[in-house]
């Protein structure tokens, strides 16, 4: 506390009037004005008489001094509280006094409270004694009494000072072994016995583990005793030595360093209260050092140097300055201690100020955080930061007014603290009696020691409690899966999860590396019973409040930053997650950029953290690192002179008088590179200048030396200065200074896009520092009381602005002071209007960062091209310039940062004119530059599809050919931009290489197109199995039936290549074209994972418009070429994908004996049953057969029977067997021989099963894919052929009786005795991806244990290789497989979104980001999965029944939603708009755009600030209208003419485009219900095929792309089934349909001339003659079989001409061969005939008798 120079015991002043009556008043104008400590200031003063300076406010007391008596004596009730004391707490004191004073005054105030009056020597005496004795045994009073003598006897002081000295030294006895010193002896004493608990702990056996714990228990248990022993011994020390000076000025003991030195002269009771009560704070807090107070002192006085090591929480910085004062160590100069930050030094300061209030004279403390040259150094302690004290250095190098240097913070090795060092180090040899303590809490003292002399070095443990350290390596390897998320702070999240579900209560502080990951953090970290708070130095001070606060029934989860490392200490941090990395910045001199690098942090730095966690209890430590890994970590982290440019070190060490740089002593020498830079560098800026080989500052420097700032911001300020904008550049210098914090951009998406959408009102062409500039001069024209509103309201740090008013308030007054330079308080600036300012400014800009100048390449994705190292790097995505139309040409930047990629920051526009004006020139040729600068040119005119195609899969086509561009024009710059949604291409080279790269880009844009035109869709006609090859259609452009192959020859061929990643997609089609003379007509890209061999090296598939050209292409198998090996195989899988079924398959498995039986057979049973089953089958017979039966010798569970029937098969003999036994068989088999000979081929099996299943299977489906059957090659062992035979699931009852049909069928070709069995057993499968799983997982798992309840059913969940999840049934009875499997395929398969607006026009909105963070919006809140299926267009929900329903409606209306928005979008980028366009609608509508929306009310606003574009929901007519508003503001008609243009008429309707669609061939927009209507008119009549663009003068073919995404998959069939029935009812009779009703199958007609052939239908199995299209007739001419269909006895009747054995029955004219015998003939009418003469009776006796009566004989 200060304390006036004739306070008492100051003996240096005279008291405030004279005690002599005879002499009158002294003059009103006698001593000085009175003064207040700091904290006393801004508060009611009170305004006394001069003479009676103590006398109290509005008191009459004096008022009439001359006419009453004065009393004799005046005590004075003073106090140092922070407030003014209450008025009854000074009453309550002076009732308790022995003497009542005859009068007093009581005043509410905090410095003179109470005024007593008193006329007697010995009352007032008594009184102040009184006083004393009660505040010294804490009696209820903050008072210290102070008697004022207005009759001054020497005596009555003497006297007062020994009854004083009595009281003092009775209380400072009684402290040495009082109740204070009491209780820390018992805590001694507890800590003892628990040390020899463990010490008998240790003596008896124990686990090597419990014992290191009781050995580190002990030791920790030592060091407390000693610590706590020492604090006493120190405690007493202190205490003594103020006996000592009461006790007549005794002096401490011979030898001892004291620890007190209180100056000779009247004794100040008020200080050496003060002083004790210290002491006795200095016990009860317990802070280390004070332990070590005499071996600190006594160090310090026998060395000149010193290093103090003193751990975190040690209490250095705020007691060694204190322990120094109290010594007398600096004499009567002062002591200073620096600090590396302003604020650390304000703070301590303030800190050291309370804590030795009243305990020094005059000022004891001050605080300088900035230099001026008028400071001085008269205060005890004086607290600075090592640049200001560097600064008074440059003044004084003999620093003559200090004693003591205090380094504090040393380890942070800042560019200051080390020239700070080295300088001192210089002066130490000049000033002997100069004393430099280097403090730190984790500095490498080694090295200080080494460098000063070998000076000796003090350890000072912490008060940290006990931190146990636990090694957590990663478990997450690089990147999550959206690889923008380092491993690390996934890692951080799950321990950090786990630690707050397992852990007790404790705040957990988790350290991490950026804003962004701590904000990362904080999302992705979810728990109810706690709250994350994010902690980074871009926080606001209000945000920065909330990790201090507590939060009832929550515990606190802090995610940091490195701030939190040793800047701020947070209460009740007990759990510490150290991710082991930190971003750290480094100017690296080879590039001339600043880098900002994640790393390792150093050991130090370790250790620092895990400290957090053992502040206030012990704590854990969780290390996301090895112990290896800690080891290797680098001890202290590296000094900042080696890691940031040298210009300001350089310039203070030339302005020292030191010639050669390089020869300066640094603690740590920078590289030469380093420094050689940085003197480049200053002579480019003019600071520094060569004259014969050395350098020295020019008269700029020496002015910029004063300034103390960066070299460039002070050539700034002097060069504003010189243009008259001083204030200006005073400004840009600050705001420079703190460019990166000055914009708040925090909290989640929602908060940063509105921070966005605020910056856009300050945002100025000029780029960056202008843009600040503008926020600086705003800020400041707000009231004081409304700034933080303001800053709030506009998303600005408060406090970054106001640490830049504190920066400009500095340079003021180092301008005033040092320069004599007057700074004007006015601007000449102003954001809103274009003046000779702007350029001015620019120009000063460019003058002083020349080295920083970068051109813009003329490609938005390579940046801007930095002169020097000739670099292309992106703007920071914060800068200003991105918020304008226009990038500028050439650009100024404050620094490259460089996190995951580089970046231009602080980024200011510059005049390409100016360049040349530079004195110095720069140092780049930027005429050079500007000749090679990119051109740009635009394509456009292509569709969607076209320009995908082209893309291809993840851009590999257009990366490969803008690669094989580069090389071609050797330029690495060439780029190529594809824009979708625009239908353009841009192209970015050179001039020169322009018309080349276009060429290119066309050749690869016309083979697409090509492939585009002639793309065709493989339509099987009728599917049978997998080895049957199909009738095969090709579904081309124009719903064109291309080419019809019934032949059943391939097509389609599989690709192979050994060198497949060098593969060019476009020469080996080129190739595959020109070598088949034939067109490619599908192509189909192999992407799958290889799971075996046999698709290793596989390319792709290929299907060709022709047979013969697919034939041609598998001739080059093998083939040599493109450096690797060419494989050609005609395509297994060719029509997969075009046979799905339309619900669920039903798979069945059937066989047949493929081997004999020998006629043994085997009966496996239970051995106990062998006997029984032996007796019961005795005299079996089977077959019509007796069968011996036997036990097995081989196998005693066994029965052998022999003597079977060789063509029975085990099911009828199982059959027989089962009859004759109760006994329970387990198996039967049979022994079987030899296969047979000659089988018929898989092919015919096939069709014969599908021959026996086909009339059992309904005609509904064209295709015929309602069953297919495949036929698997034999085991080489096998006994039994197997096949497979999948139904579509709805045909479960078909299948079922198809499958009891076929069972113990014999197939055409095989033997009586190969009957086929279908096993009783029938599967099915249902799988879905993970993500689907994931969401269904409870409910799946519920189902299946219901189906597993079922008897007969068996199900199970399997995980397939590539993350999916497949569900396999099986059941005795297909109608059970298909009930199974009909919930299974509602809960896996998902619900398709049904719904009349869903198009798939609307659906291209879930292709953007947008709707991508839509779906994922929706799939989070609600516990759903999405799938986009992007090919086909669909879209389908995954999840329990309850979700999925709720979330279909909710899904179409955010699609719609999005979809209006998309639609009713306004762009204010491009065309003719202004450059400015998204400011002016900022500032004319708000940053909401609130204005917007009162001129517009039905509709919301919102402003996408990286898109350019104003989003508009409502309905679709307000967008006339708000189209309106912003071109009236943009001031052109570009939106009208645009609008003109998409308002062109459908060429179908006639009117307005709705819902437009772009044909992919001829880019013509129509309606899309349109298009529609007309693909749905060719269904109807069969006709109008090939179907065309409709644009008068086009007549360009629809292609299949555009029926895919026009046609529903149904309607597409549709439209193939009328374009086949077109293409054969056209085809001039050459094709004709299968006769039978409703098949689908075609075949080819047979020649005129050339004989019918037999067509057999794969579908109906009907065989029809292809010449005369009936049922096939072979061995008769189709003439004929007419004939013969014609007159059915055509042929009968030749035959019997000219036949007498051949007559008719007269009866029903059935005709009669007669071989031999008698002439009675029988017809089968019933008729007895005579042969002769063909008379007709009713009997053969009536028949023989007419023969015998006329004919005579029977014969």
């Amino acid at each position: 506390m200060y304390k006036p120079k004739d306070a008492a015991g100051g003996g240096c002043r005279k008291p405030p009037f004279d005690t002599d009556p005879r002499r009158g008043p002294a003059p009103p104008n006698q001593g000085p004005p009175f003064r207040r400590p700091p904290y006393q200031q801004h508060r009611w003063k009170p305004q006394f008489y001069p003479h009676y300076r103590d006398r109290p406010p509005n008191s009459n007391s004096y008022s009439n001094s001359n006419s009453q008596t004065r009393p004799n004596f005046i005590i004075h009730l003073r106090s140092d509280a922070p407030a003014a004391v209450k008025t009854t707490e000074t009453q309550a004191v002076i009732q308790k006094l022995k003497f009542q004073p005859q009068k007093s005054n009581v005043i509410a105030s905090n410095f003179v409270s109470g005024i007593l009056f008193y006329e007697q020597w010995s009352e007032a005496l008594e009184t102040v004694v009184q006083l004393w004795v009660m505040k010294l045994n804490d009696r209820g009073h903050i008072f210290w009494p102070r008697v004022i003598f207005n009759v001054e006897v020497p005596s009555d002081k003497s006297e007062l000072n020994d009854r004083l000295k009595t009281v003092f030294l009775e209380k400072l006895k009684g402290l040495m072994e009082g109740a204070l010193v009491e209780k820390w002896l018992k805590k001694c004493k507890n800590v003892v016995e628990e040390t020899n608990r463990v010490k008998s702990l240790l003596s008896k056996p124990q686990k090597l583990g419990v014992c290191d714990e009781l050995l580190r228990k002990r030791e920790g248990l030592d060091a407390e005793r000693d610590l706590l022993l020492n604090r006493v011994q120190e405690f007493k020390c202190g205490i003594k030595s103020i006996v000592n000076y009461l006790e007549n000025g005794k002096k401490d003991e011979e030898g001892d360093i004291p620890v007190f030195r209180i100056s000779d002269g009247e004794i100040d009771w008020a200080r050496v209260y003060k002083l004790m009560m210290r002491e006795c704070r200095r016990l009860d807090d317990g802070l280390p050092i004070y332990a070590h107070r005499r071996d600190i002192l006594k160090q310090i006085h026998n060395q000149q140097v010193s290093v103090l090591i003193g751990e975190t929480g040690s209490g250095k910085s705020t007691q060694l300055v204190q322990f120094l004062a109290d010594s007398g160590v600096s004499g009567h100069d002062s002591i200073i201690c620096t600090q590396p930050r302003k604020l650390a030094a304000i703070s301590l300061a303030e800190r050291v100020k309370e804590e030795s209030c009243g305990c020094y004279k005059d000022t004891p403390v001050s605080c300088y955080p900035s230099y001026s040259s008028f400071q001085d150094f008269d205060s005890k302690v004086i607290f600075m930061t090592d640049n200001c004290l560097l600064q008074h250095y440059m003044r004084d190098k003999q620093l003559s007014k200090i004693s003591c240097i205090i380094v504090d913070e040393a380890h942070e090795r800042s560019l200051n603290t080390d020239l700070l060092l080295a300088l001192i180090k210089d002066l130490l040899c000049q000033r002997p009696r100069l004393r430099l303590i280097i403090m730190s809490a984790t500095a490498d003292a080694d090295q200080f020691s080494e460098y000063f002399f070998g000076c000796r070095t003090l350890h000072v443990a912490g008060r940290n409690f006990p931190v146990d350290i636990k090694y957590v390596p990663c478990e997450y390897e690089g990147f999550s899966v959206s690889k923008s998320i380092p491993s690390y702070v996934l890692d951080v999240v799950r321990i950090v999860t786990e630690i707050n579900r397992t852990e007790r209560d404790g705040t957990i502080l988790a350290f991490l590396t950026s804003q962004m990951e701590v904000e990362l953090a904080c999302e992705e970290f979810r728990a109810i019973s706690a709250i994350a708070l994010p902690l980074h130095g871009k926080l606001s001070y209000e945000d920065q409040r909330r990790v201090f606060l507590t939060y009832p029934g929550k515990r606190k989860v802090i995610f940091a930053t490195n701030v939190a490392e040793t800047s701020l200490t947070i209460p009740g941090v007990k759990y510490v997650v150290d991710s082991g990395m930190v971003k750290d910045s480094r100017f690296e001199p080879s590039t001339g950029m600043n880098v900002l690098r994640v790393c390792r942090i150093s050991q130090s730095s370790a250790n620092q953290r895990a400290g957090r966690a053992g502040r206030t209890e012990p704590g854990t430590c969780y290390r996301l690192y090895t112990e290896t890994d800690f080891e290797s970590m680098p001890p202290h982290q590296e000094p900042e002179i080696r890691k940031v440019h040298l210009g300001v070190a350089v310039m203070k060490i030339l302005a020292l008088g030191i010639k050669n740089v390089q020869e300066f002593d640094f603690v740590d020498a920078p590289s030469i590179k380093a420094i050689d830079m940085a003197v480049r560098n200053l002579i480019h800026l003019g600071i520094v200048a060569v004259k014969d080989n050395v350098y020295g500052l020019t008269s700029e420097g020496r002015e910029m030396i004063k300034l103390g700032i960066e070299p460039r911001l002070g050539k700034i300020i002097l060069q504003c200065f010189r243009h008259r904008l001083g204030r200006e550049g005073l400004v840009l210098a600050a705001v420079m200074a703190n460019s990166s914090s000055i914009f708040c951009r925090v909290g989640n998406q929602e908060d940063k896009f509105k921070s966005d959408c605020l910056k856009v009102q300050f945002c100025h062409p000029n780029g960056d520092l202008f843009t600040l500039l503008a926020v600086y001069k705003e800020w400041e024209a707000v009231s004081r009381d409304k700034k933080n509103v303001w800053c709030w309201e506009n998303s600005i740090n408060a406090k970054s602005m106001r640490r830049c008013l504190d920066t400009v308030q500095e340079l003021e007054s180092c301008l005033q002071n040092e320069l004599n330079i007057i700074v004007p308080n006015y601007w000449y600036w102003d954001p809103q209007i274009r003046t000779e300012h702007d350029t001015t400014l620019k120009n000063i800009i460019l003058s002083s960062l020349a080295e920083n100048v970068a051109m813009y390449s003329g490609y938005d994705q390579l940046g801007y091209e930095v002169a020097l190292t000739k670099k292309h790097i992106q703007l920071h995505p914060s800068c200003s310039l991105l918020n304008f139309g226009q990038r500028p040409a050439w650009v100024v930047f404050g620094d490259i940062l460089s996190v995951s990629n580089e970046y231009l920051v602080c980024v200011t526009a510059c005049d390409f004119d100016h360049l040349s004006t530079l004195s110095p020139p720069p140092l780049f040729d930027f005429l050079n530059m500007v000749d090679q600068q990119l051109q740009k040119r635009i394509l456009s005119g292509f569709g969607s599809v076209l320009l995908k195609r082209f893309c291809g899969k993840c851009n590999t086509n257009v990366r490969r050919l803008v690669s094989c561009t580069r090389e071609s024009c050797d330029d690495e710059r060439i780029g190529v931009e594809v824009n979708v949604d625009q239908n353009e291409i841009t192209l970015y080279a050179p001039e020169r290489d322009m018309d080349k790269v276009c060429g290119l880009v066309n050749d690869r844009l016309g083979y697409e197109k090509r492939l585009l035109q002639n793309e065709c869709l493989e339509k099987c006609l009728y599917s049978g199995g997998p080895t049957v090859l199909p009738s095969i259609a090709l579904f081309g452009g124009g719903a064109e039936i291309k080419h019809l192959e019934l032949e059943k020859r391939y097509l389609t061929v599989d690709i192979f290549h050994s060198n497949i990643d060098g593969l060019d997609d476009k020469e080996l089609l080129t190739f595959l074209e020109s070598f088949t003379l034939g067109q490619i007509c599908a192509i189909s890209k192999f992407s799958c994972i290889v799971l075996d061999n046999e698709e290793k090296d596989k390319w792709g598939r290929v299907t060709f418009l022709t047979p013969d050209a697919a034939k041609k292409a598998v001739d080059l198998n093998q083939f040599e070429i493109f450096g690797g090996l060419l494989k050609v195989v005609p395509s297994r899988n060719m029509y997969s994908g075009d046979n799905k079924m339309s619900f669920p398959a039903l798979r069945a498995k059937i066989f047949w004996p493929r081997r004999c039986s020998k006629g043994v057979g085997f009966v496996k049973c239970n051995q106990n049953d062998v006997a029984s089953m032996l007796n019961d089958f005795s005299n079996l017979v089977i077959g019509e057969r007796l069968v011996y039966c036997e036990r097995s010798e081989k196998f005693m569970d066994n029965i052998v029977i022999t003597g079977l029937d060789r063509d029975l098969s085990e099911a009828e003999i199982f059959q027989v067997l089962s009859t004759k036994t109760s006994r329970r068989i387990l198996d039967f088999f049979l022994g079987r021989g030899k296969e047979v000979d000659n089988p018929p081929p898989l092919v015919a099996c096939e069709e014969a099963i599908l021959r026996e299943i086909s009339p059992f299977m309904p005609r509904r489906a064209p295709q015929g894919n309602g069953v297919r059957v495949q036929v698997f090659p034999p085991e080489p062992k096998g006994s039994y052929m197997r096949a497979a035979i999948t139904f579509d699931g709805s045909l479960h009852l078909e299948a079922a009786k198809a499958l009891e049909q076929i069972d113990g069928k014999v197939l055409p070709g095989c033997r009586s005795w190969q009957k086929i069995r279908c096993l009783q057993l029938f599967h099915s499968s249902v799988s879905c991806p993970a993500p689907v799983y994931h969401v269904i997982r409870n409910e799946l798992d519920s189902l299946l244990a219901r189906f597993r309840r079922q008897k007969g059913v068996e199900c199970n969940l399997e995980r397939n290789q590539n993350g999916s999840y497949r569900v396999r049934i099986s059941a005795s009875a297909t109608k059970v497989v298909a009930e199974l499997r009909r919930p299974l395929e509602q809960l896996m398969k998902g619900n398709d979104v049904q719904h009349p607006d869903i198009t798939p026009a609307v659906l291209q909105v879930l292709f953007s980001q947008d709707g991508i963070m839509l779906m994922k919006s929706i799939q989070r809140e609600t516990g759903t999965h999405i799938f986009f299926d992007r090919r086909n267009m669909i879209v389908r929900v995954f999840g329990t029944p309850d979700k999925t329903d709720g979330v279909e409606n909710r899904l179409v209306k955010a699609i719609l939603a999005l979809h209006d928005t998309k639609q009713l979008e306004i762009r204010l980028r491009g065309g003719l708009l202004p450059p400015d366009m998204m400011k002016r609608v900022v500032q004319n509508f708000g940053p909401d755009l609130h204005r917007l929306k009162e001129k517009v009310p039905e509709c919301e606003f919102c402003l996408n600030t990286k898109r350019h574009c104003i989003s508009i929901v409502g309905p679709k007519e307000a967008k006339q209208k708000v189209e309106d508003i912003i071109q009236d503001l943009a001031q052109t008609s570009e939106l009208q003419s645009l609008r003109n243009d998409n308002e062109s008429a459908c060429p179908i309707c006639l009117c307005d485009v709705e819902d437009p669609y772009m044909l992919e061939n001829c880019c013509h927009k129509f309606c899309n219900s349109c298009l529609v209507e007309q693909c749905e008119s060719a269904i109807k009549g069969h006709d109008n095929f090939p179907l065309k663009c409709t644009k008068e003068g086009c007549g360009a073919p629809i292609l299949l792309t555009d029926l895919r995404t026009l046609l529903s998959i149904e309607k597409l069939e549709e439209l193939f089934r009328a374009s086949l029935d077109a293409y054969v009812a056209g085809s001039g009779g050459r094709f004709r349909f299968c006769p039978s009703p409703d098949c689908p199958l075609v075949y080819r007609v047979a020649d005129p001339d050339g004989p019918g052939a037999p067509f057999v239908c794969g579908a109906c199995f009907v065989e029809t003659c292809t010449k005369c299209h009936v049922e096939y007739h072979p061995y008769l001419s189709c003439e004929k079989y007419q004939e013969f269909k014609d007159d059915p006895d055509s042929s009968l009747k030749e035959w019997c001409k000219e036949k007498e054995h051949v007559k008719k029955c007269p009866v029903c004219g059935f005709t009669i061969e007669k071989i031999d015998g008698c002439n009675h003939i029988e017809c089968r009418c019933g008729k007895h005939i005579c042969w002769v003469c063909l008379e007709f009776f009713g009997s053969s006796e009536e028949c023989y008798g007419h023969l015998r009566s006329v004919h005579l004989a029977i014969l």
